[in-house]
């Protein structure tokens, strides 16, 4: 199970959008994914139009057992096999500024739940072939470096840095960077930034090229060579509660490729192994 989170600590630069894309894309070539959303304003959950729960992240975070977490996960409206552990607004009484490592290994023992429990197929037996339940699990994050964003950072083996071309961009990635680094020498060392991913690109903006360009000086190859362009098909297929993938126009397709793209690259970065975890 590949655990990614979706990182950002500057607001409106369209964290959800790419934890959102990358679970459009990963549903339409048929990996296995569920939807973590850490963030109190649950725009992933409501995107996504999940059934309703009996619980929810919150939940987890108070009481990370097996019985809690299958509780707050539910099918997406998206179609199958693309799950949600649903957001609520009470996720933030978990965003504590300093917390303890108790606190910030609750949302890891809640997956690892899940990574123990694996699933055979019957058109496999007698060999007993098994697959795990989730293949790729996206964390979408809050903006700031609280307990919730580093919480996701203590189960993630790759975070994916999100930014716009703007004024702010560099010192934003920076302490995204600064806090994946801190976090892996603190409690995870299975931890990577996975790549900076520009968000919101306008095609010849000179703004926009400087501010790319003063990325790739100071992160290098950890700027991704893909952008995802300035579109409007975006809000359009959020708006209707669909993937990207199934926003049929050229500007849907264009973004479709960068997710396709970001996928095969998460999937290449492997995965940590996940000890069995009881209830």
């Amino acid at each position: 199970m590949q655990v990614v989170a979706t990182l950002s600590l500057k607001g409106g630069v369209g964290k959800t959008t790419v934890a959102l894309g990358l679970a459009g894309a990963a549903q339409r070539h048929g990996v296995s994914t569920l939807v973590v959303d850490l963030d109190p304003q649950a725009n992933a959950t409501t995107a996504l139009d999940p059934e309703p729960t009996t619980a929810t992240v919150a939940d987890v975070l108070d009481e990370p057992r097996r019985a809690v977490v299958e509780r707050a996960i539910a099918p997406s409206a998206w179609g199958e096999g693309l799950d949600v552990l649903v957001g609520a607004e009470q996720t933030e009484r978990h965003n504590h500024p300093d917390p303890g490592p108790a606190q910030l290994h609750r949302l890891d023992r809640a997956l690892q739940r899940l990574a123990g429990e694996l699933i055979t197929d019957p058109a496999d037996e007698p060999h007993g072939l098994v697959e795990e339940r989730y293949r790729l699990v996206i964390v979408d994050c809050p903006p700031s470096l609280g307990q919730l964003t580093r919480s996701a950072l203590s189960a993630a083996d790759r975070a994916i840095l999100v930014t716009d071309p703007t004024m702010f961009s560099v010192s934003g990635v920076q302490r995204a960077f600064d806090a994946v680094q801190t976090e892996r020498e603190r409690s995870n060392d299975r931890l990577q930034p996975l790549g900076v991913l520009v968000n919101r690109v306008r095609p010849r903006n000179t703004e926009h090229d400087f501010r790319i360009s003063e990325l790739r000086e100071l992160f290098g190859t950890l700027v991704f060579n893909s952008v995802l362009p300035d579109r409007s098909a975006v809000q359009q297929a959020q708006g209707a509660c669909l993937p990207i993938q199934a926003w049929d126009t050229p500007g849907a397709r264009e973004i479709s490729a960068v997710f396709t793209s970001l996928l095969g690259r998460v999937l290449r970065s492997g995965s940590r192994d996940r000890p069995a975890a009881s209830a």
